[in-house]
């Protein structure tokens, strides 16, 4: 039934397909996109009120500290806005080169699409540090696999696997920053408790 043989690909269902699959990758380009500008509102908005804080807290008292948690902070938030940054350009990699094979696979014949594959993963080798590399190394083998079972339904269910794969990963990293939000607060916290106790009024002497 479903099994349409890669071989007769030239059919206007395999087409049809082709398109659906291209127009939800753009639609869920758009839907990462708008996520990532949330997220960077946000830690706009958090690192602004924690600069008001150092800023008051600093007012109070000058302290060393205080300046060296301030910059600690904004180091961390500046590392933080660089790996979504990182993050949204794989995202996009990713996302591009899935297209660009749905489209070759459409005009090729077997033995071109592998040496496509394999062009791909050197591309990547170049581009990626470790562990990126090995999730790619293992999103090229999917791909691999799909060209030789070469049945359309299989290829369906490997596109959802990788767009599964996707979702994993940013949910991941979302689980981070908050961590890393929650980790900041609570230090931001402590300093203030600490200070709460280190102040002495100076008016009773008098």
């Amino acid at each position: 039934m479903m099994m349409m043989m890669m071989r007769r690909r030239r059919r206007k269902g395999m087409m049809m397909m082709m398109m659906m699959m291209m127009l939800m990758m753009m639609m869920m380009m758009v839907m990462m996109m708008m996520m990532m500008m949330i997220m960077m509102m946000m830690m706009m908005v958090m690192m602004m009120v924690m600069m008001m804080m150092m800023m008051m807290m600093m007012m109070m008292m000058m302290m060393l500290v205080m300046m060296m948690m301030m910059i600690m902070m904004m180091m961390m938030m500046m590392m933080m806005m660089m790996m979504m940054m990182i993050m949204m350009m794989m995202m996009m990699m990713m996302m591009m080169m899935m297209m660009l094979v749905m489209m070759m696979m459409m005009m090729m014949d077997d033995d071109m699409m592998m040496m496509m594959m394999m062009m791909m993963m050197m591309m990547m080798m170049m581009m990626m540090n470790d562990d990126m590399m090995m999730m790619m190394m293992m999103m090229m083998m999917m791909m691999m696999m799909m060209m030789m079972m070469m049945s359309l339904m299989m290829m369906m269910m490997m596109m959802m696997m990788m767009m599964m794969m996707m979702m994993m990963m940013m949910m991941m990293m979302m689980m981070m920053m908050m961590m890393m939000m929650m980790m900041m607060m609570m230090m931001v916290m402590m300093m203030m408790m600490m200070m709460m106790m280190m102040i002495v009024p100076e008016g009773v002497n008098n």
